[in-house]
């Protein structure tokens, strides 16, 4: 088939690679001037199931500060705490765990060298905390997954650099979790796309998409439709305009996320890998010779006031708990602001659109890194007639009607 993807952030260019391998002659059309400059360019890294379903770190704040349709919130509470809320939980532990499984694939048949570390270390400290996580523990183990918790010793063992004066009560090794530089991975991975026949055009606005027998995008700037046998969005944030003349209004809201990446000053006072703060939420990451502290997420409209009080908040934190480890002055901190598409029940949004040739890959909040490359697989399953590992019903738009 000839098919159009539009965004090529890491889940386009996921869903280009997996569909040109499939044999699809493949299209890539991207607003920006290059890829993963978006969402995909400077949240946390963490590639973490755990962190996922526990509601840990900057790539996986709970949904507070809504600030969508009135009709979002009914729907949100009648999902909370019920069956619909279990089985949701499972589908997207069971995404992230298939998507840790192909990234890792990727990466070792394609022999992708990114900058990357495993194990995350959630830290607590107070007995309060320990107290207050103490179930989750337990339901992560339930789950089958690791979550080892460790005293200060252990921890200073793993994560030398912390800062001896900061209050440390204990903390949970999580050493099936990871961390990547995702825009590296997605560049690297763009460029094994070309090789295998993708085409990409950036600097290339989409402003309407037709579905039916003869799908075709309207691109900005040019007078005649760009014709296709199928159509995929990964728009991000561009989403929501394009799906509604397709009749899909569905209860989007915007997840803004804040980071600063800075060069390490000292390799001895920097992470080993990756820390999350468990009152904050605030995730200090290493990747390469850079050191990012990533989180102050929130929902809605981002004013100046909000950026400025979000990014004091991440320099804290690092102070907090790595005081010296980055080089922060000089104007070598590179700050970055980005936002994220996300529903109500913190799944994304995967597969037939509704309308006859469009499909879907969006949504997927601040685990865009954890989800993109299974859910990339899974939606070409599903473009293809086969059975999905991973059953689309969760994610699909039907549930919200």
């Amino acid at each position: 088939m000839k098919i159009a993807i539009v965004g090529a952030g890491m889940a386009g260019i996921a869903t280009a690679c997996e569909l040109a391998s499939d044999g699809h002659a493949v299209t890539v059309f991207e607003r920006r001037g290059a890829a993963a400059e978006e969402a995909s360019f400077g949240h946390a890294g963490l590639v973490a199931p755990a962190c996922m379903v526990g509601h840990l770190g900057s790539e996986a704040i709970p949904v507070r500060g809504w600030e969508a349709s009135p009709g979002a919130w009914s729907w949100r509470r009648r999902q909370h705490g019920s069956r619909q809320a279990a089985a949701g939980t499972d589908a997207r532990l069971a995404l992230a765990r298939l998507s840790q499984e192909r990234l890792r694939l990727m990466a070792g048949a394609l022999e992708l060298h990114y900058q990357r570390a495993d194990g995350v270390l959630v830290l607590m400290r107070s007995a309060k905390e320990r107290r207050r996580l103490a179930p989750l523990w337990e339901a992560l183990r339930g789950a089958g997954l690791a979550a080892h918790e460790a005293g200060a010793a252990a921890i200073r063992t793993l994560e030398p650099g912390l800062n001896a004066d900061t209050p440390l009560a204990g903390a949970m090794h999580l050493p099936g979790d990871e961390v990547g530089n995702c825009r590296q991975f997605a560049l690297l991975l763009k460029a094994e796309a070309e090789r295998h026949g993708v085409i990409f055009h950036f600097g290339t606005t989409v402003e309407r998409v037709e579905g039916g027998a003869a799908p075709a995008l309207r691109l900005q700037g040019h007078s005649t439709p760009w014709p296709c046998d199928a159509v995929v969005l990964c728009a991000g944030t561009a989403a929501p305009a394009l799906l509604r003349p397709l009749g899909l209004h569905l209860p989007f809201a915007t997840l803004h996320g804040y980071s600063v990446s800075a060069p390490i000053r000292e390799p001895l006072h920097a992470p080993g890998s990756a820390v999350v703060d468990a009152g904050s939420g605030a995730t200090i990451v290493r990747l390469g010779d850079r050191v990012r502290v990533a989180g102050a997420a929130h929902f809605g409209n981002a004013s100046e006031a909000q950026r400025k009080t979000a990014l004091q908040s991440l320099y804290r934190a690092l102070h907090t708990w790595f005081p010296g480890a980055a080089r922060l002055v000089g104007g070598l901190a590179q700050e970055w602001h980005g936002q994220r598409l996300v529903l109500p029940d913190g799944r994304p949004l995967l597969g037939a659109s509704g309308t006859p040739g469009v499909w879907l890959h969006l949504a997927h909040g601040g685990h865009g890194w954890t989800g993109a490359c299974g859910a990339a697989r899974l939606v070409a399953d599903a473009m293809a007639g086969e059975t999905p590992a991973v059953p689309l019903d969760a994610f699909s738009a039907q549930r919200f009607r």
